[in-house]
C-alpha cells in the first residue's frame, strides 16, 4: 500500500504552464545579477526577493529578475535548472513559454536566447530524460504592432523546439482581440496558440480568446466561473484549462485554496478539462509536486481527478497524435495501478 503522499509523487506528470524566467532560482538571479551587474531590488534574505501581493508587483520582481539573463549560457543555466526540477518532481514532458520581447531592451538577440535555451533542452533530456519544448509569449502591453515583428523573428529561427506562442503578461487592460491577425499569422505556418485570459481579467478575454485568437487552450482562466454560459460552452467545446493554484491564491481573487467557491475547485467540479501545474514556481515558493499536493488537499482533488486531468493534458498538449495515444495508454495504466496501491 502506498500513501497519498507516495501517490502524488510517483504519478506521471507533464508541465503546460510554466514560465523560463519565472522558474528562476533566487540565488541563480542573485548570481547572474552579480556576474552581469544588474540591480535587484533590495533585500536582506535571497528568498525575500521573491515577495509580493499582486500580479503587478510580481510582473515588477519578473522583469528585473528577467534583466539578469544576458548570455546564451545564462539561458542554458536557467533553463537546464528548470527542467531539472520538473524532473525531480516526476514531470516527463514540458510545454514551457519563455518572454523574448522583456529581453529586447537589454540587447539580448531572440538568437541569443533561443541558443542557450536549446543547449539547457539538450543537455536536460540527456541527464534527467525529460521532453521539453517551448512557446515564446507575446507581451500584450507593448501592442500588436511589436508582436507581428516579434512573430518574424520566430519565423526566422525556424526551430522544430518553437511550436506555438502564448499570450502574456499584464492582462486586464490588454483584451485578446488586437491580436486576432497576429495568431491567424501563426496558426497558417503551424504554430499552436494559447493565451492567458481569466486571470485578472474577465471572462469576456476568456471568450475573446476563444473566438478571435482561436486557442483550444486557456493560461488560467479562473473567472470563467463568473459567466455559467461560457462555463458551459468550454465543457461542450473541450476546452483545457492550465490552472495554476498556488499563483491562483495570490494573482486572482481567490486566495483561499480551501474555499469551497474557490476558481479552480467549482472548474473542476463542473467538468471543465483542467490539469496541474506550477507557472513561475520558485517565485511562489513552490514546485509542480506541492501544487499537486494543493490541488488533492486543499481543492479536492481525488485520484480519480487526478487521472482525469492528466489524461486531458496529453489530449490537450501539442505532441502528435501518435505520442498522445501512447501516453494517454501508457500513463493512465501506470496510474490505475498507483490508485489500486492506495491505502
Amino acid at each position: 500500500m502506498i500513501s497519498m503522499a507516495e501517490f502524488l509523487a510517483k504519478i506521471p506528470k507533464m508541465e503546460l504552464h510554466l514560465h523560463l524566467e519565472g522558474a528562476i532560482r533566487p540565488q541563480t538571479a542573485v548570481d547572474l545579477a552579480r556576474k552581469n551587474g544588474v540591480a535587484l531590488p533590495p533585500f536582506e534574505r535571497v528568498e525575500d526577493l521573491y515577495r509580493y501581493d499582486t500580479l503587478e508587483q510580481f510582473l515588477k520582481i519578473y522583469t528585473a529578475v528577467s534583466d539578469s539573463l544576458v548570455s546564451a549560457d545564462d539561458y542554458r543555466r536557467v533553463t537546464y535548472e528548470m527542467l531539472e526540477s520538473c524532473a525531480a518532481n516526476n514531470s516527463r514532458y514540458v510545454e514551457f513559454f519563455f518572454s523574448p520581447q522583456i529581453h529586447f531592451p537589454n540587447g539580448v538577440s531572440f538568437d541569443t536566447q533561443m541558443d542557450g535555451i536549446r543547449a539547457g533542452m539538450a543537455d536536460a533530456e540527456s541527464d534527467f530524460g525529460v521532453v521539453s519544448v517551448c512557446a515564446p509569449g507575446v507581451n500584450r502591453e507593448l501592442g500588436p504592432a511589436a508582436g507581428e515583428d516579434f512573430l518574424d523573428m520566430i519565423f526566422a529561427r525556424g526551430d522544430e523546439k518553437l511550436v506555438g506562442i502564448g499570450l502574456d503578461f499584464n492582462e486586464a487592460p490588454f483584451p485578446p482581440e488586437p491580436y486576432a491577425a497576429l495568431f491567424e499569422r501563426a496558426r497558417n505556418v503551424g504554430l499552436q496558440v494559447t493565451a492567458h485570459a481569466g486571470e485578472t481579467g474577465p471572462a469576456e478575454f476568456i471568450r475573446g480568446s476563444i473566438d478571435a485568437l482561436k486557442v483550444r487552450r486557456i493560461d488560467h482562466g479562473y473567472h470563467v466561473v463568473d459567466d455559467p454560459e461560457l462555463m458551459q460552452r468550454c465543457k461542450d467545446e473541450g476546452i483545457l484549462f492550465t490552472v495554476c493554484p498556488s499563483t491562483s491564491a495570490v494573482t486572482s481573487p481567490w486566495h483561499d485554496l480551501s474555499a469551497p467557491d474557490h476558481a479552480i475547485r467549482v472548474m473542476k467540479d463542473f467538468g471543465l478539462k483542467v490539469m496541474i501545474n506550477s507557472d513561475d514556481p520558485p517565485m511562489f515558493f513552490t514546485d509542480l509536486g506541492k501544487e499537486y499536493g494543493k490541488a488533492a488537499h486543499q481543492l479536492g482533488f481525488t485520484p480519480a481527478d487526478i487521472r482525469r486531468s492528466t489524461i486531458d493534458a496529453i489530449e490537450g498538449s501539442w505532441l502528435d497524435d501518435t505520442t498522445k495515444r501512447r501516453y494517454a495508454a501508457e500513463w493512465g495504466a501506470e496510474i490505475d495501478g498507483l490508485i489500486a496501491e492506495l491505502g
